[in-house]
């Protein structure tokens, strides 16, 4: 699963691309977006800070005292109505707008980053789920499914990218069934860079 994306544009370049308002102002936000951290999110016609991740409770198994949450930041299409996610699929979609998401590949401890862009376009958006959290606030998480032919080499899921803005009206506003309809592989091209670049550190 994705661990890491870019998005260099402030709110205000982003809030023009998708014709929405910035309210992102004095937001700490970041380039290169990890789970736990910061991100923006398209959310009813306005662009929003939000952590990347759900929390996810966890406990010590050596002392059974609560631990740090653990953010789950990507959703199983085929996950989507389970309990965890069900309720932020049907009441809370948004979008993620990003310019290249990242997977590790390589031998164990000698991992690279690959970078993978759309290549007649410097943003797009994928489709995200939010809800809000006592630890962290609003939060969202991105959606995956399976990968097209040309990511498979990479990775065997993808996040859901969504063409323009007939699909984003319709993972933000439509039915269930209509958001569930574009849960598929991207059927455009992509641009796949392997780069020096360590995973970690």
């Amino acid at each position: 699963m994705f661990n890491l994306y870019r998005l260099t544009k402030n709110g205000g370049e982003v809030a023009q691309w998708f014709d929405a308002v910035d309210t992102t102002a004095g937001a700490n936000v970041v380039e290169q977006v990890y789970p736990g951290y910061p991100g923006l999110v398209v959310v009813d016609g306005g662009i929003r800070s939000m952590v990347w991740g759900f929390p996810l409770a966890q406990t010590s198994r050596k002392t059974g005292r609560p631990l740090k949450p653990k953010p789950v930041n990507n959703t199983r299409a085929d996950k989507l109505d389970t309990f965890f996610w069900r309720d932020s699929f049907e009441e809370r979609r948004c979008l993620i707008p990003l310019e290249a998401f990242a997977e590790a590949e390589g031998e164990r401890g000698k991992m690279t980053r690959t970078w993978i862009t759309l290549p007649d376009r410097e943003l797009f958006a994928v489709a995200g789920i939010w809800r809000e959290s006592e630890e962290w606030g609003r939060s969202y998480s991105m959606i995956m499914t399976d990968a097209n032919q040309q990511m498979s080499s990479v990775h065997d899921r993808m996040p859901v990218v969504l063409r323009g803005p007939e699909q984003w009206r319709r993972w933000q506003s439509g039915s269930t069934e209509e958001a569930r309809s574009i849960c598929i592989p991207y059927d455009g091209e992509l641009r796949i860079d392997r780069t020096p670049e360590r995973w970690a550190g």
